[in-house]
This record gives structure tokens, sequence and C-alpha cells, in this order.
């Protein structure tokens, strides 16, 4: 199967920058790309990523790189890091349908890197990937090597990095200010070389979310956009721990909201968060579950943290499940979503508790 495709009707030109002819497309299913992610390949010429944080790797030669995407609804961002240039990336702010967009036109001689990462969520939609558009003499080489180790993580906003990157006394909810690579997870992630899958959707609980649908319908979906019958492949990808972020919501709207009827009592309470952890550890018998809370004001006080711990408790009791923990991140008074800073400091203890648990 031919997966290079040469174009010879005319320049590439898009976010203002022009591709001479002659140029080709490299297909999405070269087996030069390193995905990461629940990424849906049931096109395998148009994989589709929904979840925050997947992402698309390669290395490659020539002068020129732009990037193929069909995005469902328009309203997603991406991370365009070439060469490892992760603290100024090309920012893209996808649009509705197939479009090219051109990176660079002028990049030096010789062997290069880019990662495609997608900063939003599931809610933005889906974004199929089409390949990258090279030079006609260039091409792509070995992909990356993939790291050995592997990390889950299930949240809400906090874990998809709603928010973070905007101003303190600014907006909490614009689309091109969130961004997951700098979510704790993420960072977490990258301090200990793991791979990551992040699991995650803003607004959502474990017994009520600001939607109709909550974690325990959503947790094992391939597609990340809103419910759906799509479902993940769990022996494809086993992670050497998985970190539970959940409750902000449930909290908010249990206690303040009362959206949920009757409001549940605390037993209840602790037996939801139970029955989730349980169907995680359904999934992996083996790996740690970190269950892990904060560090928006379900930790502002001991009740939400205290839930945790009683399930926590039960578990390694009934269960007689030793590969439970805790960990809490203190509320700092912040009435927004947490901004990178937070995260960065929530990833320090993150990644401390994961080193010496896991010996990494």
């Amino acid at each position: 199967m031919k997966i290079i495709h040469t174009l010879l009707l005319g320049a590439l030109c898009f976010s203002g920058l022009v591709m001479a002819e002659p140029v080709q497309t490299i297909s999405a299913d070269s087996k030069q790309y390193l995905y990461t992610g629940r990424i849906d390949f049931n096109d395998k010429k148009a994989p589709a990523l929904s979840w925050a944080g997947s992402s698309i790797k390669a290395n490659f030669t020539g002068a020129s790189l732009a990037i193929t995407l069909d995005d469902q609804l328009g309203k997603n961002y991406f991370n365009v890091f070439v060469d490892g240039e992760t603290q100024h990336p090309y920012v893209l702010e996808a649009k509705k349908g197939e479009q090219t967009y051109v990176i660079s036109t002028a990049l030096t001689p010789g062997n290069h890197t880019v990662e495609i990462y997608k900063r939003t969520e599931g809610e933005e939609g889906a974004t199929a990937f089409k390949g990258l558009v090279l030079d006609a003499n260039a091409k792509l080489l070995a992909p990356p090597v993939r790291p050995t180790r592997r990390i889950e993580i299930y949240g809400d906003s906090i874990t998809s990095g709603a928010g973070n990157e905007g101003a303190d006394n600014g907006a909490d909810h614009l689309l091109n200010e969130k961004n997951n690579y700098w979510a704790y997870g993420a960072i977490t992630a990258r301090n200990l070389d793991a791979e990551l899958h992040t699991i995650s959707q803003s607004g959502i609980g474990i017994m009520v979310s600001w939607f109709p649908f909550i974690m325990p319908q959503f947790y094992d979906q391939l597609s990340a956009v809103g419910d759906n019958e799509s479902k993940w492949d769990f022996t494809q990808w086993t992670p050497d721990v998985v970190v539970i972020n959940l409750l902000q919501n449930d909290s908010w709207l249990i206690d303040r909201e009362k959206r949920l009827q009757p409001i549940p009592s605390d037993a209840q309470r602790v037996q939801a968060y139970i029955d989730f952890v349980r169907s995680i550890r359904a999934k992996y018998p083996e790996a740690p579950i970190i269950c892990a809370l904060g560090s928006m004001d379900a930790t502002a006080n001991p009740k939400w943290p205290g839930y945790v711990t009683a399930a926590v408790e039960r578990m390694k009791k009934e269960n007689k499940d030793t590969k439970l923990d805790t960990i809490f991140f203190e509320f700092t008074g912040f009435g927004g979503h947490p901004r990178i800073a937070q995260h960065k400091a929530n990833a320090e203890k993150l990644t401390a508790f994961i080193k010496q648990k896991m010996n990494w």
C-alpha cells in the first residue's frame, strides 16, 4: 500500500505561510508515527483524537511541515512542538472540517521532531488526523521510542487543564486557555518519563455531573465525545499505576446546588466512590490505584477527603486490597480552576508520591 501522495496542484497556503510545490502527504497509517492515548483507529487513514492529551509524534527530514486535520466542531486546540520547543509551541486552532495547517517553511536542513498534542477535551469534539505534509524529497524517520512506564488518570476539569492558562483575575472557561499539556497529570508523566492516558471530562462526577452522564458511564468509552456507545478495549494498554481525582463536581452539585435528590447520605457517597474504584480494579487487578482529590475547594475542609479515605480503608479491609493509597492536593483559596503554577505544585507532590511508590 502506497502511503506517500505527491501533490502537484499548487502551493499549500494556510496560517499565512506557503509551502512550495511539489509536496507529499505521509498518510496517517504510516508505521513511522507514534500515537499516544485512547485513539479511535477504526479508520486507519483518519484516526480520531478526542481525549485530552492524545498525541502524535514523528521524526522527519525537510525544511517544511504542515498538518492535515479534519475537526468535528471547530473548537479544538493543539500544541505543535517542533524540535522539542515546548515553552513556545505553535498553537493550532482547528477549523471545522478538513484543513491543512502550515507550521513552518524555514526549518534548518537535517532531522527534526514534531509532536501534535490535543490541548482540549471531548466536549470540544473529535479530530481526525489525515497525515503530515512534507517537502517532496523529505521523509519520515523511525518513530520516537515509546516510554515503558505507563500512568492512567481519571478526572474532571482539573485533570483536563481547564482554565490553566488564564490570568488569575481572568476568565476561567475559554477554550484557548485550556491546555492539558500543563495539567498536573501530564506534568507528572513527563517528570517520570511515563506514557499517559488521560480520561477526563470537565464537569463530570461519580454520582452527579453538570450534564446527564457520570464517570461510571463514561470511563470505558473509546470516544470522549459525550455519552456514547463506543467501547475501549482495556486489554490494549495496561497502566503501571492509576490515579483517580474525582468528587470536586459532586461536592458542588450535592452540597451547594442540591442537584441530586434525595441528597445522598455519607454512607451512600462512600459507597458510590467504592463502586467506581472497584470497577477500575476489575480492569487492572495488579495496578496500584492512587485516590486523589484537589486542588479546588473539595479539599477546603475534611468532609470530601474523608469520604475518599473512608472508601479506601473499607476496600483495604473488605477486599484485602493492599494497592490503594490516597493523596490530597491542598486548596489554596483560589476561587477558579488551578492555574499552571498550582498544577506544577500538585505535579511535584504527585511525582514524588509515585516515584516512591513505584520505585521509579
